[in-house]
């Protein structure tokens, strides 16, 4: 049984230091990769791959993350910060209304998908694997939805509401680092 008092302590210590690491980064996605890097490695049920039908026959348990940030037309979501996404999807755009990014960013509320199997409106990004349980968190700025984080498993039912909670805290630290480190100055030099 999953310890969730332990696990939301361990949370806050690893928040913590990825707030220090933010703050000393070099610029906005670096900032972001502080923040993307540690949540797969403590977001999640570890014994959730052992659960019978939480992997399909030939799957592996594999976790990303990344940040989708809104382009300035409004047009697109740009990612930024993966962990596990395959090497040609950086920098990649897709369309601002795309899959539960999309809503997310529309709605600016976070959403847990325990089994994506159970979603059919479930859209495929990752190039690396296909989800089978993702959590996201809007990345929210005085009001505004300025993009989403996402973190993602390969085996259904890793995450539940305690990891739900977690992202979101982090990624209130994700939105206040990305403004703090100029990220909207950033993402108009590389997403042009």
């Amino acid at each position: 049984m999953r310890d969730i008092a332990g696990f939301r302590e361990q949370a806050i210590r690893v928040l913590a230091r990825a707030g220090a690491a933010a703050g000393a980064a070099a610029g906005p996605e670096e900032a972001l990769w502080t923040i993307t890097r540690p949540l797969p490695e403590r977001l999640g049920d570890r014994e959730s791959p052992l659960r019978p039908g939480n992997l399909k026959q030939g799957e592996t348990q594999q976790f990303a993350c990344c940040c989708f940030v809104v382009t300035p037309d409004r047009r697109s979501n740009f990612l930024v910060a993966p962990v596990n996404f395959g090497p040609t999807q950086r920098h990649m755009k897709i369309d601002i209304e795309l899959g539960h990014p999309g809503h997310v960013v529309r709605t600016k509320q976070p959403m847990l998908l325990a089994n994506t199997d159970a979603h059919r409106s479930f859209v495929k990004i990752l190039e690396t694997f296909r989800a089978g349980s993702a959590v996201f968190a809007p990345l929210m700025w005085r009001g505004d939805a300025l993009g989403v984080i996402i973190c993602a498993s390969q085996a259904r039912n890793t995450f539940s509401e305690p990891d739900l909670d977690v992202h979101v805290a982090f990624s209130h630290l994700a939105a206040a680092q990305w403004m703090a480190q100029q990220g909207p100055e950033y993402l108009q030099s590389v997403a042009a």
